[in-house]
């Protein structure tokens, strides 16, 4: 799961009618603070990103963005009904109908998957509603001012879920996910998860908000700006350690490696990336048992390296070579997983698995072909043009390392995160920043900018 979370609710009928009341004066408030202010989306948007509410029901607690559901309910009243009223929606491009071949695709698959309320839960929950959000940011006007305001409430973000992380770490104890709690007992070292349900998701986030913020530093000329932005990378680099999260590690390795490949040399960048993966093998080969990272250990070499998704790879592996067309459909993996597994299903399945091993299980070769044309279009997007904009570079590398990390946990479209890179590195591709932004003054300056200076130069 892709946001911070709060402790569990259980819904009554009392509760729901409450809640759908409250629900429907904050969409009204946040429409006409929308329709007044062409920028509240977007910044609305981001504030609203990691926060999730675990709700408990039938027996099945799902974690639900409310505050984001809010705010997209409101953007889609303020400003996607009346273009579409108006007739004045764009018409789709690649990436949007690979997008919606997506979800038709989902859909289609529920109808024979043996666990029909988690296919449903995706399609009601994220699918549909992250598609709306994507909809909405590719059409936001997009200027310097607006993406540093934006990033400016992702890192503050950070900065805080860091330090509630640090207190975490400091007092041994988690303030959420008792899972997390059970593992760390077993565990020489103690993870933090600050308040997201997982420790690994909450050092994805880092990871992506730093590699924005390291644009900065890279791009930026005026050395109060680089100064105060490598003070915050440090802070949040502590609270990514603190998570023990290997998976984050790696993506924000592969975000800082493009963004090097654009600023200097990518042939440079290259071989030294080549040096750090042969090392970082050799550290994985060579690592003694007791760090829970190495080949070595009585749990087995490459179980032991991957805390044990090694067998849910090979299961799922298994899964797609019984059902390769079709797979077993949407939603179904951990029901099919632990019917064939003979050893540890329950506790395997509780952990995430790799987003390609998950889309051959459950989909199969139709599926994944699906997934990797869009990652395949999406990356084109991404990173065309981008060499002239220090902004797509950065959007460009934060998409890069969420899509490897998705390779070693989870969360791809499931994710809101994957849906924003999207949506605003689609808008940045086909209209750039507004017009007064243009030129060499927007290759200058459009990257970079601290936290605490928004103002232009």
């Amino acid at each position: 799961m892709s946001a911070a979370s709060f402790s569990a609710t259980s819904l009554s009928p009392s509760v729901v009618v409450g809640a759908a009341l409250g629900a429907a004066v904050v969409i009204a408030a946040l429409v006409v603070v929308m329709r007044r202010h062409a920028e509240a989306f977007p910044l609305l948007a981001i504030l609203a990103l990691p926060f999730r509410l675990p709700i408990s029901a039938d027996g099945r607690t799902v974690n639900l963005l409310i505050p984001l559901y809010l705010v997209v309910a409101a953007g889609t009243i303020a400003h996607l009904l009346p273009r579409l009223l108006a007739r004045e929606e764009r018409a789709l491009g690649t990436i949007e109908w690979l997008l919606l071949a997506s979800i038709v695709l989902y859909a289609l698959q529920a109808l024979y998957t043996d666990d029909k309320a988690k296919a449903g839960e995706n399609l009601a929950f994220f699918y549909v509603p992250f598609a709306l959000l994507f909809v909405l940011l590719r059409d936001v006007r997009w200027t310097r001012e607006l993406l540093l305001r934006c990033l400016a409430l992702a890192v503050a973000l950070a900065v805080v879920f860091a330090g509630i992380g640090f207190v975490e770490y400091a007092r041994k104890e988690l303030f959420l996910n008792p899972k997390v709690v059970a593992a760390n007992e077993y565990d020489n070292y103690f993870r933090v998860n600050s308040l997201f349900f997982d420790p690994n998701i909450y050092g994805r986030f880092l990871a992506l908000v730093m590699i924005a913020l390291t644009a900065i530093v890279l791009w930026r000329k005026r050395e109060r700006d680089v100064l105060l932005a490598g003070v915050v990378l440090l802070w949040l680099l502590a609270g990514l350690v603190t998570s023990f999260s290997q998976s984050s590690i790696a993506a924000l390795l592969l975000g800082l490696a493009i963004l090097a490949a654009y600023r200097w040399d990518a042939l440079v960048t290259s071989y030294v990336s080549g040096v750090l993966v042969v090392a970082a093998l050799l550290v994985v080969l060579l690592a003694p048992a007791s760090l829970h990272f190495g080949l070595k250990g009585s749990g087995g070499s490459t179980q032991n390296a991957t805390n044990g998704r090694a067998k849910l790879v090979e299961g799922g592996l298994e899964l797609f070579a019984k059902h390769p067309l079709q797979g077993y459909g949407s939603g179904s993996f951990q029901k099919e997983y632990e019917r064939h597994s003979k050893t540890g299903a329950q506790n395997a399945t509780s952990a995430s698995h790799t987003i390609p091993i998950t889309v051959a299980a459950e989909q199969g070769i139709v599926g994944l072909a699906l997934y990797v044309a869009l990652l395949v279009v999406a990356f084109l997007t991404l990173f065309k043009g981008s060499g002239r904009s220090p902004p797509q570079i950065a959007i460009a590398a934060c998409f890069a390392a969420l899509v490897l990390h998705t390779f070693t946990y989870a969360d791809f479209l499931e994710d809101p995160i994957t849906w924003t890179l999207l949506g605003i590195g689609v808008a940045l591709g086909r209209n750039g920043l507004g017009e007064e932004q243009r030129g060499e003054r927007a290759l200058a300056a459009s990257g970079g900018g601290a936290v605490a200076a928004l103002a232009p130069e």
